[in-house]
């Protein structure tokens, strides 16, 4: 009786036991299964989807025939059949709801009118064609100054100084002799004689008269005939005085620059234009100028003159202005806001300035084939305006593009470009390639 129970006891055991280990696996089975992607549960099977190469993790230029490792350890990734397409090379195909979570944008290639306001920084100086650089045309000493002041005021004429020069002293000497001889050989009956005496006179006068003797002196020279020791030297234009080279009791020459003189009725205003916005400009442009310290004036004019060279530091361009200054508001130095309403317009096909690729080398833009499929196009770009740039060459007037989120699509097709060229013969092909071992498993932890 006890040898039953315990046979059966023993058998009740066993079978328990191995339901239980039954139980337990298929549990362990469906929670893996569970924890699984959808995808890995609907996959086909192996021998219906094989892979067409094995392309390396970090250089997609490197592939393999056969499963393998790179130098760092990582498994080379598989490349199969169904993810390759039949389009231009770098072509990418996204589902619509991926398009929608990166936030793809597209806008249409349009043909339009081009034309462009540019803004510059300008600054007020004076008109080159009316500053005087006063220089005395003898050497002496300067015995007073009558205009002593920077920035005052001077009109033509002017008594600006007096200068005692011994050639002067000289001059006035000659003159005078010269009008004594004149006067005494008048009545010669020789003819020679007369007139060798005026062309004396003459010739004295305007030696003066080259030395700058004013025009009051002179007259005062030939009433009175008595030398004068300091003769006048008078502004030559109305202005302001910008510089003094000289004080009193200096000794000046020529070489010396007495005064510096500027009139600025008008003045010019020079404007610096960037390289990129210099095709739009023209001489005769209309311009808007303002200022800081005159507000609620705008100041009209036209582009005058382009310079043709470029400043070596800021690489922009100078164009130059001129503006009425009758008034006096506009001071030299001062800064300008310009703006230039450009007569350029170009009738040309536009897309928006954000769906430009630019890589350097080349311009790209990402055009729509289809619903979510999108072909890299290279463009050649011409000038930009107010966030629109022209297109060349590369595009068709209704061409879809994408305006946004490109550069997440730019990086997929480069991707998809270097895998393309994979399926073609490389001399990369058996670089750092490393079959599987059988038992890389056994030893993945080592």
């Amino acid at each position: 009786m006890s040898r039953r129970l315990l046979i059966t006891g023993l058998s009740m055991l066993a079978l328990g036991f191995g339901a239980g280990y039954w139980l337990a696996d298929r549990i362990d089975r469906l929670s893996i299964e569970a924890h699984l992607p959808e995808h890995r549960l609907d996959d086909k099977k192996p021998e219906d989807r094989q892979p067409l190469f094995y392309r390396h993790p970090m250089n997609p230029e490197i592939t393999s025939p056969v499963a393998a490792k790179d130098s760092m350890g990582m498994d080379y990734i598989p490349v199969y059949a169904d993810e390759q397409t039949a389009s231009e090379p770098g072509t990418v195909k996204i589902d619509p709801v991926t398009v929608q979570n990166i936030g793809v944008r597209t806008a249409k290639a349009t043909r339009t009118t081009l034309s462009r306001n540019v803004r510059a920084v300008g600054r007020v100086d004076y008109d080159e064609e009316h500053i005087v650089r006063l220089h005395p045309k003898t050497a002496g000493w300067i015995e007073s100054l009558h205009v002593d002041k920077t920035g005052q005021w001077v009109e033509k004429d002017t008594d600006l100084l007096s200068i005692y020069s011994p050639q002067l002293v000289a001059a006035q000497q000659e003159y005078i002799l010269a009008l004594q001889n004149q006067k005494i050989l008048i009545d010669s009956p020789f003819e020679s004689i007369r007139q060798g005496a005026e062309e004396l006179l003459a010739s004295s006068r305007k030696r003066l008269q080259l030395l700058d003797v004013p025009a009051h002196q002179l007259h005062e020279l030939t009433d009175r005939q008595r030398i004068t020791k300091s003769l006048h030297i008078h502004a030559p234009t109305d202005g302001i005085v910008i510089q003094i080279g000289a004080r009193e009791g200096q000794y000046v020459t020529p070489d010396t620059e007495i005064f510096t003189i500027a009139n600025i009725a008008n003045v010019w205003v020079y404007a610096d234009v960037y390289e990129y916005e210099l095709p739009w400009i023209r001489p005769g442009d209309l311009a808007e100028i303002r200022l800081v310290g005159v507000p609620g004036r705008v100041f009209e004019s036209r582009v005058e003159f382009i310079y043709p060279y470029a400043e070596k530091r800021t690489r922009t361009t100078r164009i130059r202005l001129v503006l009425d200054n009758a008034e006096g508001l506009l001071k030299p130095d001062m800064f300008t806001d310009v703006t230039i309403a450009t007569q350029r317009q170009l009738e040309t096909l536009v897309v928006p300035t954000e769906a430009i690729i630019r890589s350097g080398t080349r311009n790209q833009v990402f055009v729509v084939r289809e619903p979510g499929k999108f072909e890299p196009r290279r463009v050649k770009l011409g000038l930009d305006s107010d966030g629109q740039v022209a297109i060349i060459d590369g595009l068709k007037e209704g061409e879809e593009i994408v305006i946004s989120a490109q550069f997440l699509i730019d990086s997929e097709s480069k991707l998809r470009e270097a895998t393309a060229k994979m399926l073609e013969p490389s001399p990369h092909t058996t670089n750092e390639v490393m079959p599987m071992p059988h038992d890389a498993g056994d030893h993945r932890h080592d």
